[in-house]
């Protein structure tokens, strides 16, 4: 039996009735309202299309037919507890890792990002025997309390900073200490964290793990230095750390040149535990942890079983086998490359035009276009940059922002964007829609901010 469609203001008013209100909407204050999906592509009530640029869940396009028969004709056969044995969850944890360094060979299936990171930081401790964990600043690692703990973008807000929780800066070669004029900023950001182990020491702690993000999200849609993370790890290691690549918001090739974005800092580094999520189940909850043979063995050696009911289970396992064959059947790595610098090459066009854009950055269908209202000073266009995400909106193209001061547009769209989706983003008109284009300038006022234009099909939006 199909359920009762509500009309949009009947829904907004049940959600603000019945869900909690921190748990927010897009655009809370005109949502959209989708009915269904396909590919890169969103539908509201009325029928009309949105380019989704947001869901970097949905890895492999929304309702992926092959995602969703695998799907059925798992659950019409069998989904059981994973302490049965069954082939899809061995299956799947040998193709994930051929695409892992050598080392990391020992897989945990949960079912989030943050389940992931939680088990992560478990494994860690268990290993090292050791508590102190350095975090990124503005790092996100998950709503549990474990990891709202290591998050300086949450705890800053709630209850501060525990004592075993150490925050180095984030390598931002933009905004940050060390900018894209330094001779070696890898080097330079990788002995920030050696001065906070050297604290760490001073305190007569010890250090567990280095959490970090392979590429910052939350903090901005940063590009790690190459080399960085390589020092950072035997900074760490010395010191009886660990280095954990959370993987949740880049991994499976969303970068494109390579399968993981830590993978980004050279053949010769890998982690000591990767965590991976959103992309796993392209919308099914699905999560895994990866690590080496020694740290499992400490964590068996505890004495403490652990299981979790869903993680791997068939249906979980088979949705996460058909990603990884879409991913190479599809090439979607490749495309995420061949896009992605095409989207980059759009917007630089654009940051070339108008001073308001400050940096263009990115890898494959990871990108962030930052703004600011001085591009000498880099003031954050806070402001401005919401009014271009609600411009953006009545031109049917979803995209949000991020960073300290939420002055970055960021771009993570399904991995099946296409070229005229990105020269949409860049202002072609959406052709599947049939509106009325408002001909009279949208202004915002912002104090020493040049007149820029982004132009989207017959219309402009005007900062002034």
């Amino acid at each position: 039996m199909a359920l009762e469609m509500f009309r949009k203001e009947e829904t907004l008013a049940m959600r603000k009735k019945l869900i909690g209100q921190s748990c927010r909407l897009f655009y809370s204050d005109d949502p959209v309202k989708i009915v269904r999906a396909r590919g890169q592509y969103l539908y509201d009530e009325n029928g009309k299309r949105y380019l989704d640029c947001i869901s970097n869940v949905q890895h492999v396009g929304h309702c992926h037919p092959s995602i969703t028969q695998a799907a059925t004709t798992q659950m019409e056969l069998l989904n059981a507890n994973s302490r049965f044995l069954h082939d899809n969850i061995v299956q799947y944890a040998d193709r994930l890792a051929a695409t892992l360094p050598d080392k990391l060979r020992v897989f945990y299936f949960v079912n989030s990002g943050s389940e992931a990171n939680d088990l992560a930081l478990r494994l860690a401790h268990q290993y090292t025997q050791h508590e102190d964990v350095i975090v990124l600043d503005h790092a996100y690692h998950g709503h549990l309390t474990s990891l709202i703990d290591i998050s300086p973008y949450k705890f800053q807000k709630l209850t501060g900073q525990k004592e075993w929780v150490h925050v180095a800066p984030i390598p931002d070669t933009y905004r940050g200490i060390f900018r894209e004029d330094h001779p070696n900023p890898a080097q330079a950001y990788a002995d920030t964290v050696k001065d906070v182990i050297d604290k760490v020491h001073q305190k007569g702690r010890k250090v567990s793990a280095f959490f970090s993000e392979s590429l910052p999200s939350v903090g901005g849609q940063i590009l790690l230095p190459k080399g960085y993370s390589t020092k950072v790890a035997e900074y760490v290691r010395s010191a009886g750390g660990v280095f954990v690549a959370d993987e949740v918001q880049t991994g499976f090739g969303r970068v494109g040149s390579h399968f993981w974005a830590f993978q980004l800092q050279g053949d010769d580094f890998s982690p000591d535990i990767v965590t991976m999520g959103k992309p796993m189940g392209n919308g099914h909850p699905l999560s895994c942890v990866a690590t080496t043979a020694e740290i499992a063995g400490a964590f068996t050696a505890n004495g403490v079983e652990y299981f979790n009911t869903f993680g791997g289970n068939p249906v979980s396992c088979a949705i996460g086998l058909a990603v990884l064959d879409v991913i190479e059947k599809e090439d979607l790595r490749g495309n995420s490359s061949r896009v992605g610098g095409h989207l980059l090459d759009r917007l630089r066009q654009l940051q070339t035009k108008h001073p308001i854009i400050g940096d263009v950055r990115g890898v494959g269908l990871f990108v962030g276009l930052e703004m600011v209202t001085d591009k000498e000073q880099r003031t954050p266009a806070t402001d401005a940059a919401a009014q271009v995400v609600r411009r953006l909106k009545e031109e049917y193209i979803c995209v949000s922002t991020d960073g300290p001061w939420e002055n970055i547009v960021k771009f993570k769209p399904p991995m099946c964007f296409s070229m005229e989706d990105a020269d949409l983003v860049k202002g072609d008109r959406n052709p599947m829609n049939e509106r009325t284009f408002n001909t009279q300038p949208n202004r915002l006022s912002l104090n020493r901010v040049p007149v820029v234009m982004l132009h989207h099909a017959d219309t402009k939006l005007i900062i002034t």
